[in-house]
């Protein structure tokens, strides 16, 4: 008897220990106590015979539940800070990408004791949780057995039918009804409808990919708006509107802002701001890319890869066919990356290729002045008109350490960063001081400005367009927002190629129109490629 309740509190506390920590985090109020699955598994298997089987059962069950609390947590982070669910059909290939994060973070040998202990931890929870709910052998001699295991039965029945009582009633009485939960199938329900969803995004999304894939192929006038200027597209990681908005945020960024408007004024180099829709919210930045890139609007995993294995035309085949060259800058890749090469790049630079020799900033591989710096000098060696595609990772969980600007000519190799490897907070502990990290947030997205800034005041010469672009919001329990619109700055010595950007909705300035509902990034290449094409049809409207 004493196992029997002994194995129904452990799973009922593994089932419902991701909601209460979760709760805990958000703080989150009526926190439930009793899981409805956790009485039918305890209860069911203490009604079961004494049998070879039965001992089987347990096993399976006990591991089929601590497998169930796992994706209970994966669900509840997923949710925390991507604002989705999780998507098991989906979600899996994200695995290595927690990996490398955590590796980038704390160092491999603090991530593969990790990993070791979550091993240990659920082993040791699946052997406890079979041991108890096996059924007690029999005792021999004198009927013991029979007397012992007389009150087993009741206790299962009462555990069963004293829960489901409770169920029924908090249908009825919201406050039971919120202390009575049902997480396991409300979680296998889900993913269950999240698959079937799955295979018709399946069917839609190849529907999509077959509408017009050469669209602009045929274009007369492709680009020439652009009169042959290099185009730079810069991402910004985790840069959105609640860096304006937020007090606590604007009141270190839009200073910033302000400051570097007022530098690019008096060195005659022109600026305007609007926002856009990105398709992705805390992470997952190569969705915002994808979209931007295809004019497809890619939301999850499966539309980013039905799209690259399609072999549709993207912005970078449109540059190609206007004359132009092809480079992608990505200092976050630090692995082979074969959809550079599906999406068509003539020159591919990654981290590898990128000959820094400074410190890796935990997960930030090299700080966004150095990537700059290098974009600068890619943009120098050029003799035909050049687009290029980077994204700045300095503005990159976990926000530590935040680095001064140096002077552009000691950069060099990025040695002259070394001092800073280890300033800052460590990340194991910014994770946990929330207030903290929001103050470490703004400040890094500070820094990630200035430098595109100074980068502008530096580099751009009449013969480069430089688009800076958020990719998505941060995480919603960092930024407590749940949307993902983010600011484009738009950047230009002369005044004139800035005006179809006025033309769709952008204002002069470093700030958006907070009044203005913003574009879908999917909508960017179509409407950019008419712009700048001088015998396209008359430019589109705002949205």
């Amino acid at each position: 008897m004493i196992r029997l309740v002994a194995a129904w509190m452990l799973v009922n506390g593994l089932l419902l220990a991701p909601i209460w920590v979760s709760g805990a985090l958000t703080d989150a109020t009526s926190t439930p106590w009793l899981s409805a699955e956790a009485a039918l598994i305890a209860g069911g298997m203490g009604l079961l015979p004494r049998k070879r089987w039965s001992r089987a059962l347990a096993w399976v069950v006990a591991a089929g539940v601590v497998l169930l609390a796992a994706a209970t947590l994966a669900d509840q982070v997923f949710r925390e800070s991507l604002g989705r669910p999780l998507n098991l059909s989906l979600d899996l290939y994200l695995l290595d990408a927690v990996y490398r994060l955590a590796v980038g973070n704390t160092g491999s040998l603090r991530t593969l004791l990790g990993i070791g202990a979550i091993v240990t931890l659920g082993g040791a929870s699946v052997l406890a949780l079979a041991w108890l709910l096996s059924p007690a052998p029999a005792r021999a001699g004198n009927g013991l057995a029979a007397h012992d295991a007389a009150p087993v039965p009741r206790v299962a029945a009462g555990i069963v039918v004293g829960t489901l009582a409770l169920a029924l009633l908090g249908l009825g009485v919201q406050p039971i009804g919120r202390r009575v939960v049902a997480p396991a199938s409300a979680l296998l329900l889900e993913q269950a409808t999240l698959f079937r969803a799955t295979r018709a995004e399946r069917v839609a999304f190849a529907s999509d990919l077959e509408t017009d894939p050469a669209r602009f192929a045929g274009l007369p006038g492709l680009l020439e708006g652009l009169d042959g200027r290099n185009v730079v597209v810069a991402y910004l990681e985790s840069y959105g509107v609640a860096a304006l908005q937020d007090p606590q945020f604007a009141a270190v960024v839009r200073p910033l802002l302000e400051s570097a408007a007022a530098r690019l004024d008096s060195a005659g180099i022109s600026v305007v701001t609007g926002a856009l829709e990105s398709p992705t919210l805390g992470g997952q930045s190569w969705y915002a890319h994808g979209t931007m890139l295809s004019g497809l609007w890619l939301e999850n995993q499966l539309r980013y890869e039905l799209l690259l294995a399609s072999g549709r035309e993207t912005l970078v085949d449109d540059f190609r066919r206007a004359g132009y060259r092809t480079a992608t800058v990505m200092p976050a890749i630090t692995t082979a990356w074969p959809e550079a090469v599906l999406l068509g790049y003539d020159d591919v630079y990654t981290s590898q290729s990128m000959a820094y020799a400074g410190p890796p900033l935990y997960w930030v591989t090299m700080p966004d002045q150095y990537t700059w710096s290098f974009v600068g000098d890619v943009l120098g060696r050029v003799t035909e008109p050049l687009f290029v595609e980077t994204a700045m990772v300095s503005s990159h969980a976990p926000w530590t350490p935040v680095l001064p600007i140096l002077d552009w000519d000691e950069l060099g190799d990025g040695s002259a960063f070394e001092r800073y490897r280890l300033e800052g907070y460590p990340p194991e502990e910014l994770w946990w001081d929330v207030d903290a990290l929001r103050e470490n947030y703004g400040r890094s997205l500070a820094y990630s400005l200035d430098v595109a800034f100074r980068f502008a005041e530096r580099f751009l010469d009449e013969r480069t367009l430089l688009i800076v672009s958020g990719d998505h919001q941060a995480a919603p329990w960092v930024t407590g927002v749940e949307g993902s619109r983010v600011p484009v700055h738009v950047i230009a010595r002369d005044a004139a190629v800035l005006e179809p950007f006025l033309e769709w909705g952008f204002r002069v300035g470093v700030l958006p129109d907070p009044e203005r509902t913003a574009p879908r990034m999917d909508e960017f290449r179509g409407w950019f490629v008419q712009a700048f094409s001088a015998k396209s049809p008359a430019r589109p409207a705002a949205p």
